[in-house]
């Protein structure tokens, strides 16, 4: 199978990028499933019910997310409901949303999808490592093909765990950052790597806000109101082939360009 990652969609411009590009990619790569991380689709903060079914509206089937999932409230009761978006899978029990989603690609073939955050420099949650052991079997009744977003600060924690589990999921892709790393790679034991995918958005900016206002805030200290940029548009992800027999990946290619 052929699985199309796309990094942290950022505002209206990372929402435009994906519907005017994502149909294209799904039928120049043939794509079998897409997945892409909407923590930042509404506004650049959080996610709505109107953000979400945009991105669905354009061909992309499963979305993961991070520590801004639940930054507006008045989607809340929408995260409830909607089945296709992953919250992050070590938060506590009553976090709002799906600690996994188990998806059919075009081909007929299943592939679980994890959400996780890391702890360092992040807002407290329960250990990753911890959580994806329990998760293991449970995914395993339905599925040897498993994709995780690791949603993490830390460069050191995302590698450490993607060797970790080298060999047990079949990808391991970074989000969060929003600046896209060159270490795309394969592991020893068959696991796609990424330490991050970036961001898909405007990328004249600081990580999607206009770089006036951070420029501004980083002298003078002074809070500032954050306003998503709106140039410089990129589209920054990753296709990942994954053999369904082994659960295992067969190549990794990453995708950064100006749109």
């Amino acid at each position: 199978m052929r699985i199309l990652f796309l990094g942290d969609i950022f505002g209206k411009p990372g929402r435009t990028i994906a519907q005017d590009y994502v149909p294209y990619y799904r039928k120049e790569y043939g794509i079998d499933l897409c997945i892409a991380n909407c923590e930042n689709i509404a506004d650049g903060r959080g996610v709505t019910e109107r953000t979400a079914k945009e991105l669905f509206s354009c061909d992309i089937d499963i979305l993961t997310s991070g520590n801004h999932l639940w930054d507006r409230q008045e989607s809340h009761d929408y995260l409830r409901a909607e089945k296709r978006i992953v919250r992050p899978a070590n938060y506590p029990p009553g976090a709002i949303g799906n600690q996994f989603v188990i998806a059919q690609c075009e081909n007929g073939e299943t592939i679980a999808i994890v959400s996780l955050v890391g702890q360092a420099f992040m807002t407290t949650a329960l250990s990753p490592y911890f959580i994806m052991e329990e998760l293991l079997p449970v995914l395993h009744e339905h599925t040897k093909s498993i994709f995780v977003d690791f949603h993490a600060e830390s460069t050191a924690e995302k590698r450490a765990f993607g060797m970790n589990f080298d060999g047990r999921i079949s990808a391991m892709i970074g989000t969060h950052t929003h600046i896209q790393t060159a270490d795309e790679e394969i592991l020893p034991n068959g696991t796609a790597y990424l330490t991050d995918a970036g961001m898909t958005g405007p990328h004249d900016s600081v990580i999607g806000i206009r770089k006036e206002i951070i420029i501004e805030k980083m002298i003078t200290g002074m809070p500032l109101r954050y306003e998503v940029a709106d140039t410089g548009n990129q589209i920054n992800g990753v296709i990942v082939e994954i053999d369904a027999e082994t659960g295992l990946a067969t190549h990794i290619q990453r995708l950064r360009e100006n749109v």
